[in-house]
């Protein structure tokens, strides 16, 4: 996905994993600071949107309802979604997926996994289909992996160095870590991303990280980008 122009104001939030509270705080905050912006601004959410935290259907809900006046809402894929929807196409009683906060997300819509795993491909389809909204299913299925601006690319966990964005391979994007951290910036390109928590944003040379662990600590960040103007972080309160 990619723009010619920017708008007036990018937010682009950390990931969220399960965490509702922290998203309709995080975009009450937002909206306020905005009030002096003209112009359309963008929410740009970089992906893991479910799992580990206590409310991965509601967290979808949010997304899927109308953002707040004079906003744009831009969800791009996690590698948590990409596990969701492979365990959900084929569930399986040993999936990695359940042990990194798949349970979670299935506790979120009162399914357990021996509802999942047992009988037939048809019926573990009926259970899916009777407790998880297809509006849920068919939303993780419609993310886009990037938002490319003019000097910025938004991706969940970074980019391959020396590779244009449409050689990248997906498991990158959804993946990478110290490949990612310890290659020469592109020239004229930061790279906002989440992926590899911190207890602060990292602000380093070509890239911003903002997985600030919000299922961990209650903090959910965003960054404020507006041409010619520094960077700004906004924060969720530690409520837990």
């Amino acid at each position: 996905m990619a723009a010619d122009s920017w708008p007036a104001a990018i937010y682009a939030i950390g990931d969220v994993h399960g965490c509702l509270a922290q998203v309709r705080e995080l975009e009450r905050l937002i909206a306020e600071d905005a009030k002096s912006i003209p112009g359309e601004k963008w929410m740009v959410y970089l992906g893991d949107y479910i799992d580990r935290g206590p409310d991965s259907a509601g967290v979808l809900d949010k997304l899927l309802s109308t953002p707040p006046a004079g906003f744009r809402r831009i969800c791009l894929v996690g590698n948590h979604e990409v596990m969701a929807l492979a365990f959900l196409r084929n569930p399986q009683a040993d999936a990695d997926w359940l042990k990194f906060g798949g349970l979670e997300f299935l506790h979120s819509y009162q399914l357990s996994t021996a509802a999942l795993v047992g009988g037939s491909a048809r019926s573990r389809l009926a259970v899916i289909e009777s407790h998880i909204p297809s509006e849920h299913i068919s939303f993780l299925k419609s993310l886009p992996l990037s938002l490319t601006v003019p000097g910025y690319t938004f991706v969940h966990a970074g980019l391959r160095s020396g590779i244009s964005l449409e050689q990248q391979r997906e498991s990158d994007l959804l993946w990478i870590r110290d490949e990612f951290f310890e290659a020469a910036p592109q020239p004229g390109l930061t790279v906002v991303h989440g992926h590899t928590p911190a207890p602060e944003p990292v602000v380093a040379a070509g890239r911003i990280c903002i997985d600030t662990g919000a299922f961990a600590t209650g903090i959910l960040t965003a960054l404020r980008l507006i041409p010619g103007e520094a960077p700004l972080f906004l924060q969720t309160h530690n409520a837990r």
